[in-house]
């Protein structure tokens, strides 16, 4: 059964938005993203503005492209990015919009050349900044935040001299700056695979095996909250 046809069904039964919202939540934590899409498409065409509708059809997109194939990937980052525009141009105060704004961007950074990487590292942080000021509890925004430090970490002086020659200057923060942010996502949510594994793939790079090791053997007894999760923890292995 496609997206669409499940979308036509739901059209045809009048569900009111928080049901809506409720079910497409629900079909969410099952992993069932095409059921949980539906839904949401059907709250959306009730209440086009709803920025509460928008930015989780911003989070299914992402999580829908995280376990899609290759060719498929940059697409639906894509749809996912224009899900959080439009709840960040309908409530600019819904961290929500932002957080799942900059994991759209940070992936499909990934596609683009190093000048419009190094433009979008700017346009991800002031996100994931934003989103913490307005909810400091949003463990994903600072698990977010510890992957992008990760990633600066990794560039070494001779790289940024280059990079600010050829490219542009890189943000400032590096593994410091990470661990903080992970070990801050851990503490808000400390059930949730993502964190962990990337705080011990940070442990990897900074040669402190031990630590990523009690990282990664915690990984494998969380419970898989997203499709991703069984991925994440068969690296962790």
């Amino acid at each position: 059964m496609t997206n669409s046809f499940l979308g036509f069904l739901l059209l045809a039964i009048p569900i009111s938005l928080p049901s809506s919202l409720e079910r497409g939540d629900q079909e969410f934590a099952r992993i069932r993203y095409p059921l949980a899409e539906a839904f949401y498409d059907s709250a959306l065409n009730s209440s086009p503005d709803s920025v509460d509708v928008l930015w989780r059809l911003a989070r299914v997109y992402v999580c829908k492209a995280d376990v899609a194939p290759q060719d498929q990937k940059l697409d639906l980052y894509r749809q996912a990015e224009a899900f959080a525009n439009r709840c960040i141009g309908g409530d600019s105060m819904k961290s929500e919009g932002h957080t799942w704004r900059a994991a759209a961007l940070g992936n499909i950074a990934m596609f683009e050349g190093g000048k419009t990487k190094i433009r979008l590292c700017y346009v991800i942080k002031k996100e994931l900044e934003c989103s913490i000021a307005l909810n400091p509890g949003d463990d994903i925004a600072y698990s977010i935040l510890g992957s992008f430090y990760r990633a600066l970490g990794n560039v070494g002086w001779i790289e940024r001299q280059l990079a600010a020659v050829f490219l542009g200057t890189l943000p400032e923060g590096g593994y410091d700056e990470s661990e903080s942010a992970l070990k801050k996502a851990i503490a808000l949510s400390p059930g949730v695979i993502r964190h962990h594994f990337e705080l011990g793939d940070l442990y990897m790079e900074q040669d402190r095996t031990l630590e990523a090791l009690e990282e990664f053997q915690l990984v494998a007894t969380l419970p898989v909250l997203l499709a991703s999760d069984e991925r994440t923890q068969r690296s962790a292995a």
